[in-house]
């Protein structure tokens, strides 16, 4: 089941008042349950942590700010299926609607990087053009250091080797931790809509030559 938690009404009317120089960007949360996927949203959402939640998946609608330009943000909080293959715990549906994915493991569980080392690999052998498809892994629990499992390094050259961003934080201690990971995400999205936006830009101008040239032949 999807749970939509939509903003409330004060956030829903400034974000229509504010309207010009809005942008809508989908960030997907992938990774193993137990990580503290939707302690990570809340935190960004409401600056509070929140440390238990039941087994309900939910997209999250959030007002952002930044550059001085308004961002509504659609988070996706996915569940891991327990009873599924790594391989089933992504849908088409998920990697069609994300501009971007953050997939969380928890630094005390190993079995948790490899979910997301499987992710990942799914992700990029799935999507259609998925290596221009931002992903950030995310490290977190880092304030259980004596229980930690997966060292830093270990994390962040699986991120380097995946072409994929890489912070180790605690949901549970800051909230700046969280407001980074989530701004970056933001940022990687903008680039890669701006990378995408060139693209056809310049297939536009090989199309116009190509057929300057051609008539030139004729």
């Amino acid at each position: 089941m999807v749970v939509l938690v939509k903003p409330s009404p004060q956030l829903g009317s400034k974000a229509m008042d504010g309207n010009q120089h809005k942008v809508e960007a989908n960030v997907l949360l992938l990774g193993a349950e137990n990580v503290g996927k939707s302690a990570l949203t809340v935190r960004f959402i409401t600056r509070r942590f929140i440390g238990e939640y039941g087994d309900i998946e939910s997209i999250y609608s959030h007002i952002d700010k930044t550059d001085g330009r308004e961002i509504a943000l659609n988070i996706w909080d996915s569940l891991y299926p327990q009873s599924c293959e790594t391989t089933e715990s992504i849908s088409d549906k998920q990697l069609q609607w994300a501009d971007g994915v953050i997939l969380v493991y928890s630094i005390c569980d190993r079995s948790s990087f490899e979910v997301v080392r499987q992710q990942v690999q799914l992700i990029r052998s799935t999507r259609k053009l998925s290596a221009s498809v931002p992903i950030i892994i995310v490290g977190n629990k880092r304030d259980l250091l004596h229980q930690r499992a997966v060292s830093s390094e270990e994390g962040r050259l699986f991120a380097l080797s995946a072409d994929c961003g890489f912070f180790e934080i605690s949901a549970a201690e800051t909230y700046h931790g969280v407001l980074l990971v989530f701004h970056e995400i933001l940022d990687l999205i903008k680039e890669s809509r701006a990378l995408k936006k060139g693209m056809v830009g310049i297939k536009g101008i090989v199309r116009s030559v190509s057929a300057v040239f051609g008539k030139k032949r004729e």
